[in-house]
């Protein structure tokens, strides 16, 4: 009767390892590494470093740093429920998570070392994860800042954006990683649809033709698209964000769709969490050959009258099982994935 407690205390105790580490690492006085001993002390199934069929959940910096968030984590994966963590290594601030040695990300304040990476990585793997870089590209507002671009947009154009990202990406590649994840791999949104489009097209196919050629060989590539990029009317390359499911499908493992219901402007979609994760997989399916691996919302926001955000969640579960997802990935910006553990069963609290 007591092997539940001796779990949960194991489970803490590994929370514990990696906060302890981590924010060492942070003021710059890190403690030795954990013994293997101490490190396999919470079993977990065989590791595979498949790609394929994975389920975990999106992480800030800050988040892995949280002991309340990571033992929700680890919980979560105690459980079987998850199997993979999505880590920011670059966010959409421009702030890189991790001590770089990249000279431009130093020389625009974008280096820190909140995570330190050749520790946190092998205590995640020996738990059973599968982990994932998440690289913001050419959404930086340090970057765009240095360059005298005004939106915090840096377009996939320029020539210093793209040597500056191949450069991180190269870096990332050799820190033990399982997979990098680009996210905001397009051009900012707006303006509408139309066909003067080709040049920005152009400049998301070559970014990816340069990573694919650098580090392809050497760790598992995906990328965040945005959820209508599944639409059929996508092929026509009429969108201003630049992102063709077709053209970088060819370049990469795995695409993660975000399809989050609360994001579409039409009404039974938003009221639909099933339906929109439905549709997305149905069309994109046909599309393309390379795994489809979608976000799905996690985050309370237009959630539909008389629907329960536990609900809503399990309609987009259900539809990514019954409709080919090849994994699913589960994004709340602040890492509160409370709702998320009521509706797979794992018993945690604050």
């Amino acid at each position: 009767m007591q092997r539940p407690k001796r779990i949960l205390c194991l489970v803490l105790s590994a929370a514990a390892i990696l906060v302890v580490s981590l924010v060492a690492a942070e003021r710059g006085t890190a403690p030795a590494a954990p013994s293997a001993q101490a490190v396999k002390t919470l079993s977990s199934p065989a590791l595979t470093r498949t790609a394929h069929g994975r389920v975990g959940v999106y992480l800030t910096a800050y988040g892995v740093l949280s002991e309340d968030i990571l033992r929700g984590v680890l919980e979560a994966r105690k459980a079987g429920k998850i199997d993979a963590v999505v880590i920011n290594i670059k966010d959409n601030h421009g702030t890189i998570s991790y001590a770089t040695a990249v000279p431009l990300a130093k020389a625009i304040g974008a280096a820190t070392s909140l995570l330190d990476f050749k520790k946190l990585i092998p205590i995640l793997h020996a738990q059973g994860f599968y982990v994932i870089a998440r690289q913001v590209v050419f959404n930086d507002p340090l970057l765009a800042a240095h360059l005298g671009y005004a939106n915090g947009w840096v377009p996939a154009t320029d020539a210093t954006a793209v040597a500056y990202n191949l450069a991180i990406a190269q870096e990332v590649a050799t820190l033990g990683f399982d997979e990098l994840q680009f996210d905001y791999i397009r051009f900012a949104d707006g303006g509408g649809l139309a066909s003067g489009y080709a040049s920005r097209y152009a400049a998301v196919d070559s970014f990816l033709t340069q990573v694919e050629a650098a580090i392809g060989q050497h760790i598992t590539l995906s990328a965040d698209l945005f959820g209508r990029v599944m639409w059929d009317w996508n092929a026509k390359r009429t969108d201003p964000i630049g992102q063709s499911l077709e053209d970088m499908s060819a370049h990469l493992d795995c695409v993660s769709p975000m399809l989050y219901p609360s994001h579409y402007t039409e009404q039974k979609y938003k009221d639909g969490p099933y339906l929109v994760v439905k549709d997305a997989l149905t069309t994109g399916k046909k599309r393309t050959h390379t795994a489809i691996r979608p976000f799905l919302q996690v985050f309370d926001l237009d959630i539909p009258a008389g629907m329960t955000l536990d609900a809503y969640i399990a309609a987009e579960i259900q539809a990514a099982k019954e409709c080919g997802a090849d994994g699913y990935l589960f994004w709340e910006p602040s890492n509160d994935y409370r709702a998320l553990y009521r509706v797979l069963g794992v018993s945690y609290t604050y």
